[in-house]
């Protein structure tokens, strides 16, 4: 693997939350970006191909919901790994099968952190 870092798109529009789980995403190993309403959201994944997006569902300007049905459509972002994270379990539930992970809210930096970590093991040991 070469000494680029693999990116993570953090889509959250609480700050506080943008900030922790930004911090938990690179200490997993990931170069980590923010975006925090959906129409921003949109834009970045496109141009900025994450391995993985951290993505709130509830977004000013564009649900959540929307990106994560446009990522798994879109075939250039089809390996693309999305933690949805949500305060509401019904809304989450159904959105398993296009989620890679479904996290409710409160989430812990360390439950991020290690589920990241589990995701890509080799960026934690460089």
């Amino acid at each position: 693997m070469s000494n680029q870092k693999l990116q993570a798109l953090i889509v959250e529009d609480n700050l506080s939350l943008a900030e922790i789980f930004k911090e938990a995403m690179q200490m997993a190993g990931f170069e980590t970006f923010q975006v925090h309403d959906g129409l921003e959201a949109r834009t970045t994944i496109t141009e900025l191909r994450p391995v993985v997006v951290v993505l709130d569902l509830h977004l000013p300007n564009l649900d959540g919901e929307v990106i994560l049905k446009e990522i798994r459509q879109n075939p250039t972002l089809q390996k693309t790994k999305i933690i949805v994270v949500s305060a509401n379990s019904r809304q989450a539930s159904y959105l398993t099968d296009l989620a890679d992970f479904v996290l409710l809210k409160p989430i812990s930096f360390r439950q991020l952190r290690d589920l990241a970590t589990r995701l890509y093991p080799s960026l934690s040991k460089e």
